[in-house]
């Protein structure tokens, strides 16, 4: 038997090297006079005691050097800390909550929600030790091992989100932090799909306790906006009715009102105008799930990108691309055609320098100006007139080259560029090249410019290949989107738990207030603004809109409030050991006086 199974810190035998100098001062210790008298017995003593071993004599006959011994062994065992196992009954009392915060809790039934019910069942499962775990889009631990009074604090603070959850996710973070023994509450309506079922068996595989406890009051008949599109300046909304009765609902948005009839299970489409800045589409009567009926639309003051084309020789593969993106309006102008107007983005292509006039020039140059965006269109040769508008300072022309790998930028994200047969060579003046050749001449640069943008397109149309590829018109629409500072519908409308991200942290306007921050997660339906440009988020979710959830019934449930096991621990026997070496320095002091050594 290993010396662990006795004793918790056998190290301390060790102090038994302490009776090392105590035994060789016994041993060097010269024996005492001894006195003989001329008698026979006495000297058959004496005989009788030289014939055995004088050192073990002396170390028998001394009874305060056992006694030392003794007192050292006692204290040497009780460094060691000597045990016995006994059995403990122990009251478990660490909690893991698990509060699901998704769209579905917003659900109203007998004056409350289904979230704050559930808050108030998780204040009631609060022990001295408790963790919380919020189910969001995203799971969050807002606390760990807090005590009670902080664990009752975060509930009050707690809300719903307007977003889809992860029920199943956040269960799985909470058996993470939970240590041996704890129980995990989860308070939910469960109105998601099974996959939470999968994570409780889990955690229950590994020995935990895991009580449901669940919320799903109201929501029968829900009607809800499932669906959101944009087509130009349109957006067609989608309603689900998922109640087992046919209602009518009417849909508006803006000055527009539609009515729609839906029978059970069924889905319904609506299109609306959109109005200058957005708006909200809004159902009425509204029920219980109000969060599904409403949708956010959010659209720039003019949706419309005016666009116009300067160019003496029209590439219609260029203009046919422009005219079929969603919003735009095309002019084409044939220099020394006047251009008249304010347009948000400004094209050259194919033109004569000579035939090129100054006003044609300012009507880049007040694109720029206002914010928007000027196009230069590589060609042979290239118009001295152009000035300060030319990224590139031409330099000869050169064939078949080599390209790098485009930069990582949303204008370039998956489009293949194939390399020219005829590119001009040439230097950067300024701006950055978002596309190159081996030899460093830039083939798609842009630059800023105030408020505006430049881009230089280095493709020869005549001498490339690349207009014939289907993301010819891809890169197109997403060039003038970006030139005229103007994102498409479908950039700026989100669903709910998902996140806008910023290259820099910025001032951000939420439905809840303005926050300061490189991103921000929307958990909250509505507006949100960021540098004058205005996002919106709406849920949007057919499986989070069917908020009717039949019971999770008796056996995936394991309702345990606390609970007690019985542990082996170790019965640590220090203070009797030491107890027993008092009594042995006791007897070394009463054996001294008897002796009259003291």
């Amino acid at each position: 038997m290993a010396l662990s199974d006795v004793f918790l810190t056998p190290l301390g035998f060790a102090a038994l090297a302490a009776a090392i100098p105590i035994l060789i001062l016994y041993l060097v210790r010269p024996d005492p006079r001894r006195i003989q008298f001329p008698t026979y017995q006495f000297l058959t003593e004496d005989q009788r005691e030289n014939e055995s071993n004088p050192v073990f004599e002396r170390l028998k006959r001394s009874t305060l050097l056992l006694l030392q011994l003794l007192v050292i062994l006692l204290l040497a065992t009780a460094l060691s800390t000597p045990y016995v196992s006994t059995s403990q009954s122990e009251t478990v009392e660490e909690t893991v909550l698990v509060v699901d915060a998704s769209a579905s809790m917003n659900v109203q039934s007998d004056g409350g929600t289904r979230f704050s019910r559930a808050v108030s069942e998780a204040q009631d499962a609060v022990t001295g030790t408790t963790s919380i775990v919020v189910a969001g889009a995203e799971p969050r631990v807002e606390l760990r091992s807090g005590p009670a009074d902080d664990a009752k604090s975060v509930l009050t603070g707690l809300s719903p989100t307007d977003a889809p959850g992860d029920l199943r996710s956040a269960i799985s973070t909470a058996a993470s932090i939970a240590g041996e023994g704890s129980r995990i509450v989860v308070v939910s309506d469960f109105a998601d799909d099974s996959a939470w079922r999968d994570a409780v068996r889990v955690a229950r595989a590994r020995g935990l306790s895991v009580e449901l406890r669940q919320f799903n009051g109201g929501g029968a008949g829900n009607v809800g906006i499932v669906s959101r599109s944009f087509s130009g300046t349109e957006v067609t909304v989608s309603l689900k009715n998922y109640g087992n009765d046919s209602v009518t609902r009417s849909v508006s948005l803006g000055g527009t009102q539609k009515s729609l009839s839906l029978g059970p299970g069924d889905v319904r489409s609506v299109t609306f105008q959109i109005p200058a800045s957005g708006g909200t589409v809004t159902l009425s009567p509204g029920d219980d799930f109000p969060t599904d009926d409403t949708a956010s639309v959010a659209a720039p003051p003019d949706a419309v990108v005016d666009v116009l084309v300067v160019t003496n020789d029209e590439n219609n593969y260029l203009t046919t691309a422009l005219s079929v993106i969603d919003s735009v309006k095309l002019t084409v102008k044939n220099p020394p055609t006047p251009t008249d107007g304010n347009y948000d983005v400004v094209v050259y292509s194919n033109v004569e320098g000579e035939r090129l006039l100054a006003g044609n020039l300012q009507a880049g140059r007040d694109a720029i100006k206002n914010g928007g965006g000027v196009v230069i269109q590589a060609q042979s040769p290239m118009p001295k007139r152009y000035d300060d508008l030319l990224l590139l300072s031409p330099n000869g022309t050169g064939t078949n080259p080599t390209l790098t790998s485009p930069a990582k930028t949303e204008l370039m994200r998956n489009i293949n560029f194939p390399p020219p047969e005829l590119y001009l060579q040439g230097e950067l003046r300024e701006g950055k090249a978002l596309l190159k050749t081996a030899d460093g001449t830039p083939m798609i640069a842009t630059a800023q410019r105030g408020s505006g943008q430049i881009l230089y397109y280095g493709y020869i149309e005549s001498d490339s290949s690349f207009k014939y590829n289907y993301q010819y018109p891809v890169f197109w629409k997403r060039a003038v989107y970006d030139l005229a500072g103007r994102p498409p519908l479908s950039a700026l409308n989100e669903q709910t738990g998902t996140r806008l991200s910023f290259e820099n942290e910025t001032s951000i306007t939420t439905p809840e207030g303005a926050v300061t921050a490189s991103s921000v997660r929307l958990d909250d339906s509505g507006f949100y603004e960021v540098d004058g440009t205005r996002y919106s988020a709406s849920l949007l979710s057919e499986s989070e809109s069917a908020v009717v959830a039949s019971d999770i019934g008796a056996t995936d449930n394991e309702s345990v409030a606390s609970r007690e096991e019985e542990k082996t621990a170790p019965d640590p026997l220090t203070e009797w050991v030491a107890l027993a070496a008092i009594g042995g320095v006791v007897l070394e002091v009463a054996y001294l006086r008897r002796r009259g050594d003291l």
